[in-house]
């Protein structure tokens, strides 16, 4: 269960709520000082969308439990994998794109 450890992709605090346990359980998980049990792996795996091997086995390639429901899902879920620069570029993008399509109807612009 170390695979997230250290990364703060969640708080503890979050993802306990989520898993239907308290944060300090989840930080315990995360830092190797307790093994979650079978039903706590499965709940994680499930609030990730990914399966169990994942999140236990070092080398395990992230495949998704639930197939995503569109093109722009399946980024969406990859977006997990940037940088947070990465992310923030991307999301500076997608800000000026969505920024200039308001503004067509008031500005008369087509493209």
């Amino acid at each position: 269960m170390q695979r997230n450890a250290g990364r703060g992709t969640r708080p503890a605090a979050r993802l306990a709520d989520k898993i239907g346990s308290d944060a300090r359980q989840v930080s315990r998980y995360e830092n190797g000082r307790l093994a979650a049990s079978l039903e706590a792996v499965v709940r994680i795996a499930e609030t990730f969308n990914t399966g169990v091997d994942f999140l236990v086995t070092p080398d395990a390639p992230r495949q998704l439990l639930h197939a995503p429901h569109s093109i722009l899902d399946a980024r969406l879920a990859d977006l997990g994998q940037l940088t947070d620069d990465e992310r923030a570029t991307i999301l500076a993008v997608i800000d000026a794109i969505t920024t200039k399509a308001k503004l067509r109807p008031i500005t008369g612009g087509a493209g």
